[in-house]
């Protein structure tokens, strides 16, 4: 029976110069790496994984390694300068989900940052 997923040239797909190595050949881009311990970061505190909740972590994340603090308005801000049109209110809900999670918490100031134990989960994956 011809299968056309299996190549009839005697070579497999895997080893075929023409198709490279897959993925590996690219390496393990800056963003998946981050991605991967972020999204391991959610599965402890047993929550799913989505693109905005990825990218609020990662906005949170990128503005505290640059000592800067944000709130609503910035995380929006800065995830419409990266392209990603979210509405604001889907960002400000986002936070608070993930304030009464405990992933993050709300400053005194109302800018947001990674709850200490959401913290040692990252440094022990990194």
């Amino acid at each position: 029976m011809y299968n056309p997923q299996v190549p009839t040239d005697g070579h497999s797909k895997a080893t075929d110069t023409h198709f490279g190595k897959g993925t590996q050949a690219f390496g393990n881009a800056p963003e998946q790496q981050g991605n991967q311990r972020i999204r391991h970061l959610l599965k402890c505190f047993g929550l799913r994984t989505s693109l905005i909740r990825l990218k609020v972590i990662d906005a949170l994340l990128t503005a505290a390694d640059n000592q800067r603090t944000l709130g609503v308005r910035g995380v929006h801000s800065h995830l419409l300068e990266l392209g990603i049109p979210l509405s604001f209110l889907s960002v400000r809900e986002v936070l608070k989900r993930l304030c009464s999670e405990g992933v993050i918490t709300l400053n005194a100031d109302k800018s947001y940052s990674l709850h200490e134990e959401a913290a040692k989960v990252l440094e022990s994956r990194a």
